[in-house]
């Protein structure tokens, strides 16, 4: 029987915490159980399978890790992530330029500018797309390239929103690397004062390539690698699989590997809503044995996402 999923405290220290890009998937209100579970002394949180990179945004904003690394297969992706990271004005400006170059036709410019990506994979054009796109959601053709349409009913974020947005989050995120690479070499540099943030392609774990994303990720070599890191001490917490109301996603990690496996109420689905319905996710977190160990012992780890309770009012 899965346990009752634990509802991990908010950390208002989070409340304000930029965010450069809307990207479906993203783990921006994970992100408030993900932080706590990193110890004190970690040297870098290495976060693969960047996306929105919203976990790593979180803890560098609260300055936890000493340094933060960020890095994907999907390389037009990590050098849009270098661009906000090193020259978030500039940017900005090419945003800019996009985004009044198409008011004339919004739905045509779209187009336009998702072929251009397509030839060039300039970092601007992806980011303009990614504000424009359905659903902040990416997706691919068997070919690799971008073919997500374009939410006509709206412009993406306004130059002057998009342009603090992507300044606070290069204030974050200072001193970060981001780099274009299979998670594998993520995994092979990481140190035991390391952490390590996974959040692989749910149903792209499998043999089949997934539309979502830009290579498959074969479920077999995955464990395989997780048991290798395992037993080189590495820290990691992955996030895998889950539950949408009665709809689950994913198949759960084997027990073989030894890991923590928690349930976590992720609050309401944003799906559901758009779809008119209300349904809670329910999203697994899984710890490696050392991470747990530098916690203190499982029974820590729930204390850190524990909500803390109210003092008592004295009459």
């Amino acid at each position: 029987m899965t346990p009752a999923p634990l509802t991990p405290r908010r950390l208002p220290s989070l409340d304000a915490v930029p965010h450069a890009i809307p990207y479906q998937g993203s783990k921006r209100q994970l992100a408030h159980a993900i932080v706590p579970l990193l110890p004190l002394d970690t040297a870098r949180l290495i976060e693969p399978f960047a996306g929105s990179a919203a976990v790593s945004i979180a803890a560098a904003y609260l300055a936890i890790p000493k340094a933060t690394v960020i890095s994907d297969v999907n390389e037009p992706l990590m050098a849009l992530w270098q661009r906000i990271i090193t020259d978030p004005a500039t940017l900005a400006d090419d945003y800019e330029s996009l985004w009044e170059a198409q008011l004339s036709d919004p739905r045509s410019y779209y187009e336009e500018i998702r072929s251009k990506f397509n030839a060039t994979s300039e970092p601007h054009f992806l980011l303009y797309l990614l504000a424009r796109c359905v659903k902040a959601a990416v997706r691919y053709n068997r070919q690799g390239e971008f073919n997500q349409g374009a939410d006509n009913r709206r412009l993406g974020a306004k130059p002057a929103t998009m342009r603090k947005r992507l300044q606070a989050t290069a204030k974050a995120l200072a001193g970060s690397t981001a780099l274009a690479r299979d998670y594998t070499a993520a995994l092979e540099a990481a140190d035991v004062e390391d952490v390590v943030y996974m959040d692989p392609p749910y149903e792209g774990v499998s043999n089949t390539r997934d539309h979502r994303y830009m290579a498959g990720l074969p479920r077999a070599d995955f464990v395989t690698n997780l048991r290798s890191a395992i037993d080189r001490g590495v820290s990691f917490i992955i996030s895998y699989d889950g539950s949408t109301g009665v709809k689950s996603y994913g198949r759960p990690l084997t027990e073989t590997l030894d890991l923590m496996h928690l349930h976590l109420d992720a609050g309401k689905s944003s799906q559901a809503t758009l779809n008119g319905n209300t349904a809670h996710t329910v999203e697994s977190l899984y710890l490696s044995p050392a991470l747990i160990t530098r916690l203190g012992g499982a029974e820590q780890v729930i204390a850190h996402l524990r909500p803390v309770a109210a003092e008592p009012v004295l009459l």
